[in-house]
C-alpha cells in the first residue's frame, strides 16, 4: 500500500476517535449540567459518537475488501 494511503488510512482512523470522544464528552456535560435524554446535547452528542464508529466500521470493511 503505498504512503499517501496509509496516511488518509491513519487520519481517518484518528479523527473518528476524536468524534467519538468529543461526542461522549458531550454527552456527559449535557448530563451534568441537569439535561435530560432529550436534551440537545445528549442528541447531539449521539450523533458524532455514531459518526465516529460508523466511519470506522467503514474503513474495516473497506480495508478486507
Amino acid at each position: 500500500m503505498n504512503r499517501p494511503r496509509r496516511l488518509h488510512r491513519a487520519a481517518t482512523l484518528v479523527l473518528s476517535i476524536v468524534m467519538m470522544v468529543v461526542g461522549v464528552a458531550m454527552v456527559a456535560t449535557t448530563l451534568q449540567r441537569g439535561g435530560g435524554p432529550a436534551a440537545v446535547g445528549v442528541l447531539v452528542g449521539l450523533l458524532f459518537v455514531a459518526a465516529g464508529g460508523a466511519r470506522l466500521y467503514l474503513q474495516t470493511r473497506m480495508d478486507d475488501g
